[in-house]
């Protein structure tokens, strides 16, 4: 029987103990760079939502997180990478995200990567955002100083609110033609 070197469990139990960020490198090979470089939780790993969950609910998470499977509701998390694969169909709030998969819905944090193959279909909230070549991107995008904080001046749909000004049209003019085809009244 084969002995796994990281953790001294033989090979056949391998998967049942095996940690996320093994799981990032293993199923996410295109962006393994994310996994290593970014900030641990105090346990020593990212939170993973794996390819085989779906959640229906908000999601709060104090420190980094990958998403493989498929979530409905608000994400937030300081680190947040979508996976290739994953979806999510709501609000995510995060210092960074990372989209390889699918988000419908708004995004707000400070660094927004739409990488290769990642498709977003929403407003984006940002401080920097880039976006790669093959990537699909349907909505709007603002930059703002601090996209994490809801703010005031900003409403649900990303345009400025302005305090007393409504949409005013102007008033429609005078038709000349009603005159010249009834003729001079008598």
């Amino acid at each position: 029987m084969l002995t796994s070197t990281r953790s001294g469990v033989p090979e056949k139990d391998k998967n049942a103990s095996v940690s996320a960020a093994e799981v990032m490198g293993r199923v996410a090979p295109h962006d393994q760079a994310w996994a290593r470089s970014e900030p641990t939780t105090k346990a020593g790993t990212a939170s993973c939502i794996g390819s085989d969950m779906s959640i229906v609910g908000k999601i709060e998470c104090n420190g980094p997180a990958q998403v493989f499977g498929r979530i409905e509701g608000e994400v937030r998390a300081s680190d947040l990478q979508i996976s290739d694969g994953a979806q999510i169909e709501g609000s995510v709030i995060a210092q960074n995200v990372t989209v390889c998969g699918r988000v419908k819905g708004t995004i707000r944090a400070v660094r927004v990567k739409l990488q290769s193959g990642g498709a977003v279909e929403g407003d984006i909230f940002h401080r920097t955002l880039s976006i790669d070549e093959n990537s699909q991107f349907e909505g709007s995008s603002r930059r703002v100083e601090n996209p994490t904080e809801p703010s005031s001046g900003v409403d649900a749909k990303g345009r400025q609110k302005s305090p007393q000004k409504k949409d005013l049209a102007p008033a429609p003019l005078p038709s000349i033609d009603a005159e010249l085809t009834e003729g001079p009244k008598p």
